[in-house]
């Protein structure tokens, strides 16, 4: 059985990619059920998931194995131990190495990698570009029926991460929730997600954007606890600053007048929500203070590549607290 690195982002072409790995072993398994264990690099030791993949299963003859947050996978001794697990690994093991990043260190690459992989079975799922998810969003709503305006679909790009799995997740509840209402405008599309969103980075950066501390640490501990990684954590909210960046910047150059509406639209603001959300962060943070954050954000990214995941909450909660302090330090 294969080894297989799946990085990057695109959470959707991701999942895709491993279901379909999964449809193929049950194939060749005869229709038999297949043993599937999910290790959290985050929270399970080198040594743990080693010994998984060398033992035999009791239960299954066929079994696939997926390390996701594998970037935590960091120490000399952890990815030697990885190494020499996948080099004596049960023939009938496949085993899935999942991580948000585009890459991993370059000895726990060649580990996974080994001489007998193909050089194919490590692929790194991009975000989609601009064009790619607003055609993406407007072919779902129609194989199931409606053509939406691209008012529409620019609300839920702003309203919903960057991933396809997100994107499934919230357009097939917007497709049941236009069954039960017969429409689909932007204003209902606003008012159900606003409603039932999950937690998520842009959520967060809600909570941010409204100097509202306690509601900031309590976002981000759900998102931790969901098993949402740090690093994906920070590219959402580096997103968010940089948006904000184009915002204050709109701003500035609109003089004592506020922006209309094709102004904001041009920097990716359609929805009412989007525009409250930075209009409440602008009213805070000035261009100085949105290029500490992001200083702040790169500075955080680092610090977690360089200590162990048990810092990981504490260096996050650090850095909301940072962040939010940022805005008062600039004004």
């Amino acid at each position: 059985m294969a080894v297989y690195l799946f990085l990057g982002p695109e959470l959707g072409k991701r999942q895709d990619a491993v279901d379909g790995i999964k449809a193929d072993l049950k194939k060749t398994s005869g229709g038999n059920e297949i043993e599937n264990t999910v290790f959290y690099a985050v929270e399970t030791t080198a040594a743990e998931i080693a010994d998984t993949i060398q033992n035999i299963s009791l239960f299954a003859d066929t079994r696939i194995i997926i390390i996701k947050n594998a970037e935590l996978i960091k120490k000399k001794d952890e990815i030697e131990i990885i190494d020499a697990a996948l080099a004596n690994k049960d023939k009938n093991t496949a085993v899935i190495f999942i991580s948000d990043e585009i890459k991993l260190s370059a000895s726990l690459e060649d580990a996974i990698m080994q001489p007998d992989v193909p050089k194919d079975n490590r692929r790194v799922f991009y975000e989609l570009f601009e064009k790619e998810k607003n055609e993406w969003v407007r072919q779902f709503f129609k194989r199931e029926g409606y053509n939406i305006d691209k008012e529409c679909i620019d609300t839920i790009l702003e309203m919903v991460e960057n991933n396809t799995e997100a994107l499934r997740r919230e357009c097939s509840r917007l497709v049941f929730f236009a069954k039960e209402t017969n429409s689909l405008s932007q204003y209902e599309i606003e008012k159900w997600l606003s409603h039932n969103r999950e937690e998520s980075a842009f959520t967060l950066f809600t909570r941010i954007a409204a100097g509202d501390l306690l509601k900031a640490l309590e976002s981000l501990s759900v998102l931790l606890a969901a098993k949402q990684s740090a690093q994906s954590i920070l590219a959402g909210l580096a997103w968010c600053f940089r948006k904000l960046g184009d915002y204050i910047n709109l701003l500035e150059t609109s003089g004592a007048g506020q922006p209309n509406s094709f102004e904001l639209k041009k920097i990716g603001l359609s929805s009412p929500k989007a525009r409250d959300d930075y209009s409440a962060a602008a009213r805070r943070y000035n261009s100085e203070s949105a290029e500490k954050c992001l200083a702040l954000t790169a500075e955080c990214d680092r610090n977690l590549r360089s200590t162990s995941a048990a810092l990981e909450n504490l260096l996050m909660d650090r850095y909301i607290l940072n962040i939010i302090t940022a805005a008062n330090n600039y004004r």
